[in-house]
């Protein structure tokens, strides 16, 4: 029995494709046991765009709107991203308790997700401190559609786009 050349080929094809439909969506990281995929950057899995996560909550950090870059000296890998901090007392805070820190829907935008517009990588440089969580933007004109508008029904209507794509309840 003689297999053509054409029937290896596609087979080969068939193969390849199966295999990536079973590898996460690139810049996802993923934990099985977690809340669904952290935004991470393309390269290196930096999560939010490498800003500290706990800075975000600072009283002044509020006010001013003004977002901390995290160093390299200060990381801590969790869900499989690696997340940087600005300073020791940040770190540690995060270490201590991640879920507390954690953005929203994984650092995804959360007016795309209320929009239906899917998983947008964000980069925190656009973000809000909504109902004593981080939520993250692809935009300002996102954040100020939360702000301008009912954040507390967008952020059902982004919710239940969460639910929808990764399975996971983020409230």
């Amino acid at each position: 029995m003689s297999i053509s050349a054409k029937a290896v080929f596609s087979t080969i094809i068939l193969t390849v494709m199966c295999f990536a439909l079973t590898l996460p969506p690139h810049g996802l990281a993923a934990d099985k046991t977690s809340q669904g995929p952290i935004s991470t950057s393309r390269f290196g899995k930096v999560a939010i765009g490498g800003y500290d996560t706990v800075a975000y909550h600072d009283k002044t950090t509020i006010e001013t709107h003004t977002a901390t870059e995290g160093k390299k000296a200060w990381v801590h890998e969790w869900r499989e991203a690696t997340w940087r901090f600005g300073s020791e007392q940040s770190y540690l805070a995060f270490k201590a308790d991640p879920e507390k820190y954690r953005p929203a829907f994984g650092g995804f935008c959360s007016n795309a997700l209320s929009l239906g517009e899917g998983l947008i990588r964000t980069d925190g440089t656009h973000w809000e401190i909504l109902d004593d969580r981080l939520h993250l933007f692809y935009a300002a004109r996102g954040r100020d559609r939360w702000l301008d508008g009912n954040h507390a029904q967008y952020l059902e209507q982004a919710n239940q786009a969460w639910k929808e794509i990764t399975g996971y309840d983020d409230q």
